[in-house]
């Protein structure tokens, strides 16, 4: 009995090594091919929603005749052109002017006018600005010496932004040339991902209806969050120039990125407000305030015509994920968030949608043969 139990068993081990060794060497393999792609999953990332992004644009210019490649760079260049170019330059300028103007400032080779008698009767900081106006306009040297840690850390943050705005603005040029490069091939990746999601969802047709909730929910965030960040940016932007506030450039920028974290721009147009008030005419100051709570409540006015326009998700439930996955995940986090909320809100739909089992099903019988 005891000579027949020993070949069983080492049958019985061998096929259980012969399970789990083919296992463990794909786990492996799966770690190290992970291991080897997380330095570029930001930029991956980046470059699939910029893809998803274009995509409706360069089907209609290949349906106009022109092949993939040239419709990928024509968006590829025209993309480059009127979004990261001027994003550079706005982000090289503020390197080379800000630093050098806060250096002048605390050598005493910089002079600022005396404030205006008005800045007095702004409430709760009026008096305290106007008295170190007063100080940095009689005395600078005294005013640089008294302030010099202070103005020192902020000419190094100012430094240390504006290169991580630089940093920025490069890996997304790298990833606008990824995502030309992957619509030169959009029919091939398209068909690869319908293959990925029909083979995780067992089904073709249900793998070909959740890409198209994700591209469509992609494209939603792009046109409802940083679309209508852009708009009340530049609307920001006119007010800021028209009337003359100092770093109106920069301030247009932090009210787009504030735009698009969904944070009132409020935090960036009232210190602009109380300037207008304290430095321009009452009328000029009126005209302004009316102007940007026009530009404050633009979002308002869009983000339903834009965020879930032709979707089975609602508005609600995207705005949800986009706040939550920038808590989450940072900037990306914009579409993961969105993405993931709208596929689980789908697959809840479609379980509630889903007809109850026959045992759910035996008192409505009964009650119906009653």
């Amino acid at each position: 009995m005891a000579m027949s139990e020993g070949p069983t068993a080492r049958t019985t081990v061998g096929r259980l090594v012969e399970l789990l060794l083919p296992l463990f060497i794909l786990a492996v393999l799966i770690a190290l091919c992970l291991q080897l792609l997380i330095p570029f999953v930001g930029l991956l990332l980046w470059t699939i929603i910029l893809a998803v992004c274009f995509y409706p644009v360069h089907k209609r210019l290949t349906k106009r005749g022109m092949s993939n490649r040239l419709s990928a760079s024509i968006i590829g260049i025209g993309l480059t052109a009127l979004i990261l170019v001027p994003t550079a330059i706005a982000a090289i300028s503020a390197a080379s002017s800000i630093p050098a103007f806060v250096s002048g400032l605390r050598s005493g080779e910089e002079h600022l006018p005396p404030p205006p008698a008005r800045l007095l009767d702004v409430p709760v900081v009026g008096a305290k600005a106007h008295a170190a106006w007063t100080q940095a306009a009689n005395d600078m040297p005294a005013f640089a010496k008294q302030f010099g840690p202070q103005l020192a850390s902020f000419s190094k943050w100012l430094l240390s932004t504006a290169g991580g705005m630089v940093g920025a603005v490069l890996a997304l040029v790298l990833a606008v040339i990824l995502a030309a490069v992957t619509l030169a091939y959009a029919e091939s990746a398209r068909a690869f991902i319908a293959n990925i999601l029909a083979r995780v969802t067992g089904d073709r047709i249900r793998g070909e209806h959740y890409m198209d909730v994700i591209g469509a929910t992609v494209r939603s965030v792009a046109n409802g969050v940083i679309g209508v960040a852009f708009v009340q940016a530049l609307l920001c932007g006119i007010g800021f120039f028209l009337v003359g506030i100092p770093g109106a450039g920069i301030l247009s920028l932090l009210a787009m990125a504030l735009g698009v974290v969904q944070v009132p721009v409020v935090i960036v147009t009232l210190p602009a407000i109380i300037y207008a008030f304290a430095v321009k005419s009452t009328t000029v100051a009126i005209l302004f305030t009316v102007w940007f709570i026009i530009a404050g409540l633009s979002d308002a006015a869009l983000k339903p015509l834009m965020i879930g326009h032709g979707l089975e998700v609602p508005m609600p439930v995207i705005l949800l994920g986009v706040i939550g996955g920038v808590i989450a995940y940072g900037l990306v986090g914009l579409f993961i968030g969105a993405v993931l909320l709208a596929v689980g809100y789908v697959l809840f739909r479609e379980w509630l949608d889903e007809p109850a089992a026959d045992g759910a099903r035996e008192p409505d019988k009964l009650q119906a043969a009653e």
